[in-house]
């Protein structure tokens, strides 16, 4: 008896035992288990992101420069995926079944309970087609968006281009999720909070193929999308437009501001590419091609790229000396190829002022008053520390400001560069000379160059150039932008002798044949920059008209031999055309040769390549 009692009381234990596990492993499976629960949930409800129109940007006259069209995407729930014809599938999508497998894995790597996009950017003709065979795939379905679309196709690097959101995105702002996109660079990053809008959430009932079968709960959970604001740039579309024809074949840029505002009428860089190549399918392989570019397209040269400005600088030479009272009445001679320590180019009158100074371009002259300037002080440490404050403050050396976030600071060297190389003591404005006429270690970026020009306009002071105006709420409410104005009062005399010099460089100097315009006063300043790597750099600035400047233009082409070459004739066009709408027939020949001119090919010839 007492065996089979034991045997009992064994058999009733083991089946206690085994109902007590399986009712722990339903708790943990039906309660404890959100994975669980997510699955199951899913069965039934779908939460839906419903994404806002983008907002669009125009031109400042209301042309249209970015607008959206519609596109969907592809996601799939891992989980709820069941086996399918995947020859099918990518048929009708137009992918192959290799990146179709990856992208899968990919979604099953992220997560098998929630969405991920495996097929972005359908058409909506592809999108039509699918969406009648979406019943014989499971797990999948389509989302709607919008993509970019650029009419003119112009402005590639000021516009820049929305791409799809990483990991460090995700993890650093809980906006983004999985698929989101983001402004990547230009006014797209810069303003990306006011063009995105708000996100709306949907939940919808679906079947088990997946199909909707109504909202959720009549739809008292879900939030509506708000439509991103729209922007109205300050750019002009058609002058745009031109100075990237004009630039065509060459490597080099176009600024050109309104010196009263601060806004920015031109904005070209040099080569550039089709802002619609960062749109749909191919938008990748289109990014690994223009990364690999020799002529690098993708560079914004405008405002990324530091050069030395060559005698451009001039006018901030000037400008800092008649700050410091060294100028207004000095008279430096020159001797011509002659003169030393810094030759001059060519032969001129002697001596000479400033006002003939700036028109000869004399580099005597410059070199003389730089030393001035730097001489002015105890010690050479403290004079160029002095020269250096004056270039920052009229926003060469840094960045400017305004709404280029790209913008790079070019360099103007330090006392301490200098005591690295020559030893603290070691140097003095002798050794430093090329400064005066910039060259050496001193590097500006174009934007710079015009941004100083603006204030030569002003006649005291620049506003922080910028890309956009203002903001277009949904509500139809506009906010007009302000950007900070910064006041270098060196005396309106003092301005006047540069204006004077610049126009004399149009009227009767380096310029008088390249850039000179009937019934137009243009005030400017050639450059001719030394290249170790080949042909000299040719840079031109310039404001027009001379009272009341509706333009300020830096142009700064790459092996473009000379500053009357290339950068004065491109600036003079750019100038005629804003300011008259047509270039006269007497100068057509200038606009011929600039937009038929080619010194990419040239230089490849010339080179071997």
């Amino acid at each position: 008896m007492d065996l089979y009692s034991k045997r009992k009381y064994l058999i009733i234990g083991l089946f206690s035992l085994t109902a007590f596990i399986i009712t722990i492993r339903l708790f943990y499976i039906q309660v404890l288990d959100s994975s669980y629960k997510i699955s199951a949930a899913s069965n039934v409800l779908r939460r839906e992101i419903n994404y806002p129109a983008r907002g669009v940007i125009f031109d400042r006259n209301g042309k249209l420069l970015v607008f959206n069209q519609a596109a969907y995407d592809v996601l799939i729930t891992p989980k709820e995926m069941k086996t399918f014809d995947t020859i099918a599938f990518c048929k009708i999508v137009g992918v192959e079944k290799e990146e179709l497998i990856n992208e899968i894995i990919k979604a099953k790597n992220f997560s098998r309970f929630k969405p991920s996009p495996i097929i972005k950017q359908l058409s909506s003709q592809t999108f039509a087609v699918l969406q009648e065979q979406l019943f014989k795939y499971p797990g999948f379905f389509i989302q709607a968006r919008t993509l970019r679309q650029y009419p003119s196709k112009i402005a590639a690097h000021v516009l820049g281009y929305v791409g799809e959101v990483d990991q460090k995105i995700i993890e650093g702002n809980k906006y983004y999720e999985n698929g989101d996109y983001i402004g990547r660079s230009g006014i797209e990053r810069a303003y990306e909070d006011e063009l995105r809008g708000v996100k709306g959430i949907s939940y919808k009932m679906v079947d088990v193929h997946q199909m909707v079968k109504g909202n959720f709960e009549e739809g008292r959970l879900d939030t509506a999308a708000i439509i991103g604001k729209n922007l109205v740039s300050t750019l002009n579309g058609d002058l745009q437009s031109y100075g990237e024809r004009l630039l065509s074949g060459k490597v080099g840029s176009i600024v050109a501001i309104e010196p009263e505002t601060g806004e920015i009428l031109v904005l070209a860089s040099a080569p550039t590419f089709d802002p619609g190549l960062f749109v749909g399918r191919e938008r990748s392989r289109n990014y690994s091609k223009l990364l690999i570019d020799p002529n690098k397209p993708m560079l914004n040269r405008a405002i990324t790229s530091s050069y030395p400005p060559g005698s451009t600088f001039k006018l901030a030479n000037a400008l800092i000396g008649l700050q410091d009272g060294l100028l207004q009445s000095v008279r430096y001679s020159c001797n011509g190829p002659n003169s030393s320590p810094i030759k001059c180019t060519h032969n001129h009158e002697t001596p000479l002022g400033l006002v003939s100074a700036i028109r000869e371009s004399c580099n005597s002259f410059f070199w003389q008053a730089f030393r001035s300037e730097i001489n002015h002080f105890s010690n050479p440490a403290k004079g160029l520390d002095a020269f250096r404050n004056s270039l920052l403050e009229i926003g060469i050396g840094k960045k400017i400001g305004g709404d280029l976030y790209a913008e790079t600071t070019g360099s103007v060297p330090t006392v301490s560069f200098y005591d690295k190389y020559f030893g603290s003591g070691g140097w003095n404005s002798l050794t430093i000379r090329s400064l005066s006429i910039g060259q050496g270690e001193l590097l500006v970026t174009p934007l710079q160059l015009s941004n100083m020009v603006s204030l030569i306009a002003n006649r005291g002071y620049y506003i922080a150039p910028h890309l956009v105006r203002s903001i277009q709420d949904y509500d139809g409410t506009q906010d007009t932008l302000k950007f900070e104005r910064h006041n270098i009062d060196a005396g309106r005399d003092n301005y006047e002798m540069i204006v004077q010099g610049m126009e004399q460089v149009v009227e009767a100097g380096t310029a008088r044949a390249s850039a000179k315009i009937d019934s137009i006063i243009i005030c400017g300043k050639t450059g001719t920059v030394q290249n170790p790597h080949g042909e000299a750099h040719s840079a031109f600035v310039a404001f027009a008209p001379k009272i009341n400047p509706k333009i300020a233009i830096a142009v700064y082409i790459e092996n473009g031999v000379w500053g009357a070459r290339y950068a004065a004739p491109i600036a003079s066009l750019i100038i005629e055309k804003y300011l008259k709408g047509k270039i006269a027939p007497s100068r057509q020949h200038f606009e011929d040769a600039m937009i038929n001119s080619d010194l990419i090919s040239t230089m490849k010839t010339e080179t071997g390549d």
